[in-house]
């Protein structure tokens, strides 16, 4: 059973931090305005809250959905985000998420093999519902795109550095 023990501490907050960076991926691909940078922020939060409610989810995105329920493991990985992200100019905030999501996907794939499949493609769910998550290019949230050009070439992106098929539109949240 894959879980915590199997990766380091510095692993573990990495892991623990991804849907985060998805998430961040999608936002600085296509930086909207605030309710809209709001929505998309969330998708990660509303997938861990799916994932330990659900009997069916892989083990290793249940260990990371309950860790992430503790406090002190949630503000771990949000430090954890904050150091790897300092100093990052926003316009290289996209480039530098799928970085991280690529280098988690090689830690994932190397310590928990039976679980990256899975932990992989939940990664890209929550990118995916992330681009989902807000119109893009219309006014206060009206009209607009659903996915914008942008965020569907960071999905590619992420669905590369995840080494996964790209997502496929899903209803909206």
């Amino acid at each position: 059973m894959t879980g915590k023990a199997n990766f380091s501490p510095e692993e573990w907050s990495r892991i623990l931090a991804s849907p985060m960076v998805a998430s961040m991926a999608i936002t600085a691909a296509d930086p909207g305005g605030l309710w809209g940078m709001l929505k998309e922020g969330m998708t990660g939060g509303w997938a861990l809250v799916k994932a330990k409610r659900d009997p069916n989810t892989n083990v290793l995105v249940k260990a990371v959905a309950d860790d992430f329920a503790d406090g002190s493991a949630r503000g771990s990985a949000s430090e954890g985000v904050q150091a790897r992200f300092k100093g990052i100019q926003a316009s290289e905030l996209k480039r530098k998420a799928v970085e991280e999501l690529r280098s988690v996907a090689a830690i994932v794939d190397s310590k928990a093999p039976e679980d990256a499949p899975a932990f992989k493609s939940w990664l890209q769910d929550i990118a995916q519902k992330a681009a989902e998550a807000a119109n893009e290019g219309g006014f206060l949230g009206f009209g607009g795109v659903a996915v914008s050009d942008a965020e569907k070439a960071t999905l590619a992106e992420i669905a590369a550095a995840l080494n996964t098929p790209p997502a496929t539109a899903t209803a909206g949240m």
